[in-house]
């Protein structure tokens, strides 16, 4: 439907000019939504691998000592509920996991890098993740 017809029936005051013209704009989303390309679904991966202590960066390494230790941490949301939105980790009661900002050099704010920990007792978990991705994909820390 073209923008001429769209708007001559616009143009009437009438109950049938409204009808049309719902009719006309319904015509012209469908035809605007099959013109658009189809796009991919993404669909979580699950957390098939792993991540070696050692191997996380130096910054990660101190944050999970710190972790152990109760802190200190270096900002606020550090230690807060992680809410598992993005439901690539494990399913778990609201409050079980925790994030922590691993900080990036040159960085003047948080970033994306970060450790996610499960468990009651925050300084001894059951598990931690690492995310450079911001909660796009995660790794199991291993010892």
């Amino acid at each position: 439907m073209d923008l001429h017809r769209i708007r001559a029936v616009a143009g009437r005051r009438s109950k049938a000019g409204l009808v049309s013209l719902a009719m006309a704009l319904v015509a012209a989303g469908t035809w605007l939504v099959q013109e658009r390309a189809p796009q991919a679904l993404t669909v979580p991966a699950p957390i098939s691998t792993q991540i070696p202590m050692a191997e996380l960066p130096r910054q990660g390494q101190q944050v999970m000592a710190q972790i152990r230790q109760g802190g200190p941490f270096r900002y606020e949301k550090d230690g807060t509920v992680f809410g598992n939105r993005e439901r690539l980790l494990p399913r778990a009661s609201r409050g079980y996991y925790r994030e922590y900002t691993v900080p990036t050099p040159g960085l003047d704010h948080r970033g994306a890098r970060r450790i996610v920990c499960g468990g009651e007792q925050p300084r001894h978990p059951d598990d931690c993740y690492y995310t450079e991705d911001h909660y796009s994909s995660f790794r199991r820390i291993v010892p």
